[in-house]
């Protein structure tokens, strides 16, 4: 997707239809984001919690970190 736009740009079409393009990938891009998210927290984060607390407060600040890039 991400390739379609580049080819895109460097055959020079119509910006309507690059931006739309590009916009398209971002859409996809942050389903796949929200679904990796939710397996992390379903996973990864469940089983952190049962860790010391050391551990605890480094996934809390993982999942802090990511939450404020969205």
């Amino acid at each position: 997707m991400i390739n379609k736009v580049i080819s895109m740009v460097e055959e020079d079409k119509y910006c309507i239809d690059v931006l739309q393009q590009s916009l398209a990938a971002i859409g996809y891009l942050k389903s796949v984001d929200k679904l990796i998210l939710e397996s992390h927290l379903n996973c990864c984060f469940r089983e952190g919690m049962n860790a010391s607390r050391e551990k605890q407060d480094k996934l809390i600040s993982e999942i802090l970190h990511i939450v404020n890039k969205v």
